[in-house]
């Protein structure tokens, strides 16, 4: 008689193998979601991965957050690992500096992790130590900067086309 997985089980087994790298643990909406230290995500992909009682041997997506206001932590990864066995999902997040964004890739352990941290490169810049094929996969080339980043104003404040005053925001009110 197999013992049917929880969250509670998920975590009690982190903790005994990570101890307190493993931190921010939390359920909402009923999904086990925790943080642990970006040196260690290979290693606990690993452990999730190869634990016959756990086995998180699915890889459902691979994205990133930027948090401007978070020094140190303006980088969010977020993988999300699905055990299709017992049909349990958890997300997992990593934090780093946005100057020093690399991160271990995921693709020896998962294929799919393949083209998520190419379009997680693209978007945002993570640079995914070891990846096999780490260029851009939907921008071109030639962009200097990560689009998905809040590095730039919502509106180009120079085009006319813009102006506050045709879309009722400032200017007179007749």
């Amino acid at each position: 008689m197999s013992t049917v997985l929880t969250n509670q089980i998920i975590q009690k087994r982190l903790v005994e193998k990570f101890g307190d790298a493993v931190t921010n643990m939390e359920e909402p909406y009923g999904m086990f979601s925790f943080e642990v230290p970006k040196d260690l995500n290979l290693k606990v992909m690993e452990f999730l991965y190869d634990e016959p009682d756990l086995n998180f041997r699915f890889l459902t997506d691979v994205c990133a957050v930027h948090y401007p206001d978070q020094k140190g932590r303006e980088l969010a990864v977020v993988y999300h690992l699905h055990n299709m066995v017992d049909n349990i999902r958890i997300r997992m997040k990593i934090f780093t500096d946005i100057n020093e964004p690399d991160v271990f890739t995921a693709t020896s352990l998962y294929q799919s992790a393949n083209w998520q941290e190419r379009e997680t490169y693209d978007f945002y810049g993570v640079n995914f130590l070891g990846h096999p094929n780490l260029k851009r996969i939907l921008n071109v080339d030639e962009m200097d900067y990560f689009p998905m980043r809040k590095e730039y104003p919502l509106e180009d404040r120079a085009r006319l086309d813009k102006d506050d005053e045709m879309f009722g925001r400032g200017g007179s009110v007749v």
